[in-house]
Formats: C-alpha cells, structure tokens, sequence
C-alpha cells in the first residue's frame, strides 16, 4: 500500500479533528460518489480537494449571516480543478448550518476517498464536489426520493390538487429569489382538517429560468414516489422539494429572504460632559422634528394628489384620441396592403399557419427580415370591421405573458378566445353572445353561454383526441360513415376497442400512452362540467402512469353514426350502440427510488 506524501496528511488533518467533533443530530439523507473517475492517492486532484473541503468549512465557520450558500474552487490547470457547492437548508440557522457542513466535509472525503466527483444531502444540508464545471448549471441527476409511510386516504383527488397549487405557488416564489437565496416555504388547507406544509428550494448560482425548469422536473416526480402519501421529498443536486401534513421548517422562514449584507455601523461618538449643552441640543432636534414630520407629510400628499391628477388627464387624453372608426395607436395599421402582400407571398398557403372561426394568421417576412403574423378575415365571416379593430386595438394595447404582442413574434396562445372576457382571479360567467368554433366549444357555452375554466378543458379534450386520431372533430370520417369525433371515440372505448381511433401513423408508437391519452381526453370532453378534470390534474394524468383515472361519462354533442348513402339521399339512419364498461387498474410503484444516471 502506497503511502500518501506529508502534505495530503498535513491537509487532511483539518477534516479528521471535524470529524471527531459533536454531529447535528442527523444521519446522511443520500450518498453518491459518482462515476466521472477516481485520482490516485498522491495526485494534485486529492491535495486539491482536501484544501477545498478545508475551505468550505472554514467558509461556514466564519461567516456571521445565514445565507447558507458557499461555492469553491481549488487548482490551476483544468485537470488538477476541484469545484465546490454547499447548501443549507432556507430555513437554518448559521449554527446548524455550520455544524451540518462541518459534518459533511470528513464523511464526503472518508466515505468517497477516490473519486473525482460525489454529493452528500443531509436534512440541514447538502454537499457536493466535480472535476467538472457545475457552478450555474442546471442538473437533475442523481435524484434522490423519500416519503412519508402513511397514506391519503379520503378525497385523494382533492388532497392532490391542493398538493399541486402549493407546490406551484411557492415554485413562482422560490424562482423569483436573489442570488443569495432562492427558496419559498408555505402551507394550504387540505381534505380532513389537514393543514399541507411544503418548502422549495435552489441552489442560488442558477438562473430564475433553470431554477424553475428544475422545480418544475422535480413536483413532476411526486405521483410516480408519492401519491396518496401524506408527505414526500425529491432531491436533485440543483434543487429540492418537500411536503408534509406536519409543520417541518422553522416559522421564521415565512418571512421574506434576508437582505444584502449591510454597511458596518459607525461607534456613536463619546458622550459629552456638557449637561446644559446636551439638554439644549435635546429640545433643538425635538423642534426640529415637530416642524419638520409635518411639512414632509403635506409634501408628501400635495406630490400624490398632483401624481393622480396628471395621471387621470393623461388617459383620459388617450381615450378620447382614439375614434370609434379610427384606430390610431394600433400598429398593424401602418402597413399598407401591398406590404402585407409582399410579406406574406401574397397570402400563400406555404405561409399559413391556421385557421379559426374568423379567419387565416399567415406568416410574414418583412422587408428589413422582421417575422411577422398576419391575420386575414375570410370573406364569409361574421365578424364586422368594428369588431376586428376592437381586437385590434386590444392586442395592441394588451401586454400578457400568454397573448401574441403585435409585431415582438414571442408565441404562445394564437388565439385567446374568452379569456378576454374574465377578469383576475374570475373563473366563470355568462354571456349573451356565443363566439368560438363549433366543434371545440363546451355544450354549456355553445346552448347557453356559461363559460368557465372547465370551457377550455373541454375545448383541450377535443384537442387531443384530434391529434390521436389525426382528423378534425367537424370533418371526422370513419369509413363509409359519417359521425363526430367524440361520438366515435367514446362508442370505441365502450365497446372496449379505443384502439381503433389511433392514426396509423401512430402505430410504431406506446400504446399504452395513447390509451391513457384517449382516456384523459374522454374526461376532458364530458357533458357535465362538474365532472372535467382541472388543467392541473391533466398534468398529473399525463405525466404520470401510476395515477389512477376515474372512469369517463358520456361527453358533450354526440352525434348518430350515419352511413354515406343517408347522408346523400337525404335520410339519417340511427344505429344503437353496444356499451360495455370496463376498468384499467393501474398500479402504484412502492420501491424506494434512488437514480443515480440520468434517464
């Protein structure tokens, strides 16, 4: 056996007396040593690694604020490069936080001592080392899953779906962090008088971008490790999650993230011996004070008052330069025809990106190489001039993060429907007047102009069963017959042949995933809205396997089966149809879960 030189003994001292020091109460949540390669016993890499992991601890030990963030680097050459992350927990204090790292340290070095690459992830804290660059980037791999032994066992839809909106406001909260924390704690009431706790967190060094793609892959990983479980955690080097039906963080950490570290404060100057100059000095700052809080106040006010007032004349002034037949800020409008023409190849169909119910957006090139979308009425709509300046003049004004800008070319959502028409935090209303493309509308909607959130799941329902099947809900043929997509679809799934709806060139494809989309859209598209599932279920449905589906009811506007030679001679034809039910029991993954390459 090779002895190691004097200086990596001298070096690993520092870790060896950590190690003999009182732990944090804690055993190691996940070890992984990693599989980038060892170093040998004597090389530049373990002197490197040993002073790094020297460093860190002394980073901990020093610092007075509890940021909880360190990241290091040891060595010249991109061989001999060791880099460092530690993080401690949002909610730990800087005694625990030093104690968690001071543990980490020696047992990452005893329990991995020849690799190039480990992570070691305490309940405090988490610890991690690479001869590679790892600082600000995003990794998910190894993943590291845990959850509670007791189980939901009434309203685990509901409990699921309150787990789903907490888990995505703090999400929004923790990615909105600063360079010094990004990590969001809350809690929400849950079925059975049970109160939800969850807590959130990235390593600072990311972008809000890879922060969020982060936490977004890791509450993705909840229905495969934990459903119906009443708490669960997934870790991943850049980022963890938890939740649990019992308070786990400190109530401190609901308060918002400390701020930058503050300026050292200046000693008061020596008290004066003076006892009459000290007294007349007291009785000036009070006067002072007196005379000068009340003139800042009315400054104040006066400054307000005028801010409202110029700003209520300003638009005011917009408002009345705006003419019900004029719209003068809408920048589509300063485009001529033949420039539209020349941009979108006069309107070719090789540039036409869809259709809806009032018309054709095309793609546009132009002249100085800007990429446009053109939107042009068809000439058998029913929408008037008026009412397309109005969306105009809407879109122009409107700016959202889910609505196309006229003329930046960022999209997202073509066409936002009634989404106008609600207002924050609304979630369902009526209307008198029916827009939209029949085929897509709810039966709600469409007879009677209730429209809700579950509107446009039913509208995503046909959405999706269109691509399974590869052929429009108004246009569906199946054969010599004539019939709706929906009545199709769901007369295929109780007769227990879904598997006919598929389009063929879909065949080399997972069944299994595409009977599970059929069943999502079945349960999109049904008649009473009550019954829909909630977008953020579907998401749940869709991403994972082991989360069982209720069974589907009958959807909306089923038409009869009609043969094409009614069809043409004029009559229709009603065919019964056999129902079967049936049931897909899905099972529940129960093994502990630990995946140390990336899948």
């Amino acid at each position: 056996m090779i002895a190691p030189p004097r200086s990596a003994v001298l070096l690993l001292l520092p870790l060896l007396a950590l190690a003999a020091a009182p732990a944090h109460g804690a055993k190691p949540l996940y070890l992984s040593c990693g599989t980038t390669g060892n170093f040998t016993a004597n090389s530049t890499y373990g002197a490197n690694l040993n002073t790094l992991l020297t460093s860190v601890v002394a980073a901990a030990n020093a610092t007075t604020v509890d940021y909880g963030f360190y990241n290091l680097s040891a060595g010249g050459s991109p061989d001999e490069t060791v880099n460092a992350i530690a993080l401690c927990r949002g909610d730990v204090g800087v005694a625990n936080c030093r104690s968690c790292l001071n543990d980490s340290a020696p047992k990452i070095a005893r329990r991995c001592p020849r690799q190039k690459e480990a992570i070691i992830c305490y309940d405090y804290c988490m610890l991690r080392y690479s001869n590679r660059s790892i600082f600000g980037v995003m990794e998910t791999s190894p993943a590291f899953k845990r959850w509670n032994n007791k189980n939901v066992t009434n309203n685990v839809n509901k409990f699921n779906q309150v787990l789903r909106n907490l888990m995505d406001g703090l999400r929004d909260r923790a990615v909105s962090g600063n360079s010094t924390r990004k990590f969001a704690v809350g809690n929400a009431t849950a079925p059975n008088f049970l109160t939800l706790f969850g807590l959130l967190q990235c390593t600072p060094d990311l972008s809000q971008q890879d922060c969020n793609g982060c936490l977004v892959r890791a509450i993705s990983r909840i229905p495969p490790c934990c459903n119906q479980k009443k708490g669960g955690r997934v870790i991943f080097p850049s980022c963890n999650i938890r939740f649990e039906v019992y308070p786990f963080f400190d109530a401190s950490a609901y308060e918002s993230p400390p701020s930058p570290p503050q300026s050292p404060v200046s000693p008061p100057p020596p008290p004066s011996n003076n006892t009459s100059i000290k007294g007349k000095d007291t009785n000036s700052d009070r006067i002072a004070l007196i005379i000068t809080i009340p003139a800042v106040g009315l400054a104040l006010l006066i400054a307000g008052i005028l801010c409202i007032c110029l700003r209520s004349r300003r638009m005011k002034k917009n408002l009345e330069a705006v003419p019900v037949d004029e719209i003068r800020n809408a920048e589509s409008l300063q485009y001529d025809l033949n420039t539209i023409r020349a941009a979108t190849n006069d309107f070719s169909d090789a540039n036409k990106l869809g259709q809806g119910g009032f018309g054709t957006v095309y793609k546009g090139t132009l002249a100085n190489g800007q990429v446009i979308a053109v939107k042009r009425l068809s000439a058998d709509s029913r929408q008037g001039d008026q009412e397309f300046k109005n969306e105009v003049l809407l879109v122009a004004r409107l700016q959202h993060r889910n609505l196309v800008r006229l003329l930046e070319m960022n999209p997202k959502i073509s066409d936002f429907g009634t989404a106008r028409l609600f207002v924050v935090d609304q979630t369902q209303d009526a209307t008198s007047r029916v827009v939209g493309t029949y085929g897509y509308m709810a039966p709600e909607y469409a007879m009677h102009g209730l429209f809700s959130v579950k509107s446009d799941v039913f509208s995503f329902g046909v959405l999706l069963l269109e691509i399974i099947s590869g052929q429009k809900s108004s246009r569906f043929r199946n054969g010599d017959t004539t019939e709706d997509l929906l009545g199709y679809a769901w007369r295929s799934w109780r007769e227990g042949t879904p598997l006919n709806l598929i389009d063929p060139s879909l065949a080399n494809g997972s069944r299994t995933e595409m009977l599970r989309c059929i069943h999502v859209g079945l349960l999109c598209v049904q008649e009473v809205e009550v019954d829909r599932p909630t977008m953020g279920a579907m998401v749940l449905m869709l991403s994972s396997h082991s989360t069982a589906l209720p069974l589907p009811s009958r959807p909306g506007f089923i038409l009869p089966s009609i043969p094409q030679s009614d069809i043409v001679s004029g009559a229709a034809v009603t065919h019964s149809n056999k129902c079967e039910d049936g049931q897909t029991q899905e099972s529940v993954n129960e093994a502990s879960i630990t995946e140390p390459y990336p899948r």
